[in-house]
């Protein structure tokens, strides 16, 4: 018997990078697989055809995470297609990084709106039917930036501190009712958006304040993110899990 046999999981900005990398690894341990990106693209048609592939049930939707009643609608289609949610993972965001002097309303707003705002939209509209199944697991995305600052991410540094202080409450309103909130804070991770904005001079540079010396991956996001959504972890909650190589130590 697999770790997630029978339960569903939602997983928000899941095209692409880690967000993919979570869902197959809980499709991998049994889960069905619910997921989201902003646009219905090919690699959203692609990810659905490979999980739909390895024997479990997933669809892909289109959705714009910070938009409230949108993702009350996408929840909604979710649980009248798979009849229950079991797991939620927070993990859609973006990055607009420049220094403060520079930084538009437009960039703080939308930043704070896709990675936090977001996590809010989806929780909200989710604890309907995990209080009915009076069980669930809730994951959101922080990053180690959220723990310590990082000049030049004001805005992403704010939503990913936001993430926990969300994480922490939601676990306290939602514990009694056997409903666990954790955030995981990602430190460096190896994705197409880290590579492709990042010279190699400046990746190097990063590599030497890392105890481990090398940048992590999806995957090694993704089994932790599988840890808590499975049973493994019934006992914790309110907790933020660093996945950084010791860079947060």
């Amino acid at each position: 018997m697999k770790l997630l046999d029978g339960k569903t999981a939602l997983v928000t900005g899941a095209a692409r990078g880690i967000g993919k990398a979570i869902a197959q690894k809980l499709a991998s341990e049994g889960a069905n697989i619910a997921f989201t990106d902003l646009n219905y693209d090919d690699n959203v048609k692609a990810l659905e055809k490979e999980l739909n592939g390895i024997g479990i049930k997933a669809r892909g939707y289109a959705s714009n995470a910070s938009d409230f009643d949108a993702t009350d609608k996408i929840v909604e289609d979710i649980v009248n297609e798979f009849g229950r949610i079991d797991i939620l993972v927070n993990n859609a965001g973006i990055t607009m990084d420049t220094l403060l002097m520079r930084m538009t309303e437009q960039q703080w707003d939308t930043v704070i709106n896709v990675n936090l705002k977001s996590a809010f939209n989806f929780i909200k509209a989710v604890q309907k039917t995990m209080l009915k199944q009076k069980s669930g697991s809730i994951i959101n995305m922080s990053s180690v930036v959220g723990l310590h600052g990082n000049a030049g991410q004001s805005n992403y540094a704010a939503s990913k501190a936001g993430m926990i202080g969300l994480t922490k409450s939601v676990a306290m309103e939602l514990g009694s009712r056997n409903i666990r909130c954790n955030a995981i804070a990602p430190g460096f991770i190896i994705t197409e958006m880290t590579t492709g904005k990042l010279s190699q001079q400046v990746i190097d540079e990063w590599m030497k304040t890392i105890p481990m010396k090398r940048g992590g991956t999806p995957d090694d996001v993704a089994n932790t993110t599988l840890f808590l959504a499975s049973d493994l972890s019934s006992y914790v909650t309110g907790q933020v899990i660093a996945v950084c190589g010791g860079m947060s130590t």
